[in-house]
């Protein structure tokens, strides 16, 4: 039973559970300012939505790689998304079937609590949420026979829209919405580079056609330096919208995506990569909080 609990824990990444509602409601909290009005209840549905909505991802992410994940041949990666550190359905430790059990069972879950917010917004949410499941499957499958990365850069859109989703759970489509998307997106293809720097050897062993095995080590680099320019770019119109304390905020991310930056070019190794990556997802941390703190003062 405890082995069982633990695979579950991995297949869902457990110890990444706060950041996603995080993520998701800072979209939300941007509605509130924009349209005016604030509820407890929707605050918490929309935390429920993005965690169990996120959740089902990473399943589904499992579940379609279950076969190439078979080929890994070390597990750096593995170490830092897990918390018990295997891959659970490669490992035997779970049946790929229960897997797709539990996917179904989160998606359902993500789909009912969906449904009980306002029309359209509830058509939007749910829009987005099969759109991210079915380009999430093509990025799996495409990235396995590609000359040219169309699975990453199609494929990274589903983590775009996630705080999308949330703002789309109260506001309608518009600037504000637009802007954080734009905003988003470099940085999640930065962060997919990183992820396929690290993880170079496996994604070679598997036969996947990543960022690294594409281009290399140092067309790596390049590609997450270029993507970082552009997040930065794009938050010089975000934060038109935003306030004094994402301002802050949002500063002390640059400073830290910079540094790691530097410090990825001066090492140039997948040990430095694994050190950066934590910086990553502090900054996203730091975005998210700094967007809800902005709207609470």
């Amino acid at each position: 039973m405890i082995e069982t609990l633990k695979a579950y824990f991995d297949l869902v990444r457990a110890h990444f559970l706060p950041a996603w509602p995080l993520i998701f409601c800072s979209g939300l909290v941007l509605a509130f300012a924009n349209y005016g009005g604030f509820s407890w209840l929707l605050m918490i549905k929309a935390a429920l939505i993005g965690l169990f909505g996120f959740e089902a991802g990473f399943v589904l992410n499992d579940y379609v790689d279950r076969n190439r994940d078979r080929f890994d041949v070390e597990n750096t990666l593995t170490r830092y998304w897990r918390p018990f550190k295997q891959r659970p359905i490669p490992s035997g430790k779970l049946s790929s079937k229960n897997a797709f059990l539990l996917f179904i069972l989160l998606a359902g879950i993500t789909s009912a609590l969906i449904f009980t917010l306002p029309y359209p917004n509830s058509l939007y949410v749910f829009t987005i949420m099969l759109y991210s499941y079915g380009i999430e499957a093509f990025y799996q499958v495409k990235k396995r026979d590609q000359k040219y990365p169309v699975a990453q850069l199609l494929g990274r859109t589903d983590f775009t829209l996630f705080p999308a989703a949330g703002y789309l759970c109260y506001g309608q489509p518009d600037v504000t919405m637009l802007l954080y998307i734009a905003f988003f997106y470099p940085w999640t293809m930065a962060h997919l580079g990183l992820n396929d720097f690290i993880d170079l050897k496996n994604d070679r062993a598997r036969g996947m056609k990543s960022i690294t095995v594409l281009y290399g080590e140092k067309g790596t680099m390049y590609w997450i330096t270029g993507f970082k320019a552009l997040h930065f770019l794009a938050a010089a119109f975000f934060l038109r919208e935003l306030g004094n304390i994402a301002l802050y905020g949002f500063f002390a991310g640059f400073i830290l995506l910079t540094g790691s930056n530097l410090y990825l070019w001066k090492e140039k190794s997948t040990a430095a990569g694994l050190r950066v990556l934590p910086i990553f997802h502090g900054t996203l941390v730091i975005y998210a909080v700094s967007i809800i703190l902005d709207f609470i003062y």
